[in-house]
């Protein structure tokens, strides 16, 4: 992969007051992330800012699936990849981008995955995507669901993080990995967010 530690350590120190400061960014839960071995994050996807919200929000490295067009400036695409991201050509089924992820979880590694294959243009959630089930089945791994909820409209409004309970193989109904199972494990880590989202609107909203 090429991902660069200490460029990954200096981002972290210099991103976290710039983010702090811009988004006053709150992390609920931040004990349900494993402290070791290999899981997936599965997250809603608002803004350009949710990989790096995300990575703040925990202190593990994240390795994320990215559009294959991120790539196509030669600067911008050796920093992302420096810092743990990766391609993947949407609505393809880019089995090499599967592969990259599954090697990645199977080395103890985290992967981050927007479930919902791309960004919601209004903010609200989108229908799920049955890759992040796939790579959990096949790698027999934890889905961790996370949620991050603008508290507004507003560019900078302040923005919850929530992760949820880690949702195993068996707890997601996954087996043989055919196409049914893989849409009911998707619609079921899709609702844990949405009630995810619910809960901090309610909580949080006007703070």
């Amino acid at each position: 992969m090429g991902q660069s530690r200490v460029l990954y350590r200096i981002g972290r120190i210099v991103c976290t007051p710039v983010f702090k400061l811009a988004y006053r960014y709150k992390v609920v839960n931040k004990a349900n992330i494993p402290d070791d071995g290999g899981y997936i994050i599965a997250c809603n996807h608002i803004s350009f800012s949710d990989p790096v919200l995300l990575g703040l929000g925990q202190k593990r490295r994240i390795f994320f699936m990215a559009k294959d067009t991120l790539f196509k400036n030669k600067f911008f695409g050796a920093l992302i990849r420096k810092l743990g991201a990766f391609p993947v050509t949407r609505g393809a089924g880019d089995g090499k981008a599967i592969k990259t992820g599954t090697d990645l979880i199977e080395e103890g590694n985290v992967m981050g995955i927007f479930i919902e294959g791309a960004r919601s243009k209004t903010g609200e959630l989108m229908r799920p995507r049955s890759g992040c089930a796939l790579v959990a089945q096949q790698t027999k791994v934890s889905v961790v669901p996370a949620c991050i909820t603008p508290l507004s409209k507003k560019l900078f409004a302040k923005r919850i993080i929530h992760f949820g309970d880690p949702l195993t193989i068996e707890e997601l109904g996954l087996v043989t990995g055919d196409r049914r199972e893989l849409k009911n494990a998707s619609t079921m880590i899709m609702n844990k967010i949405k009630e995810m989202r619910e809960q901090d609107l309610n909580e949080y909203k006007g703070s």
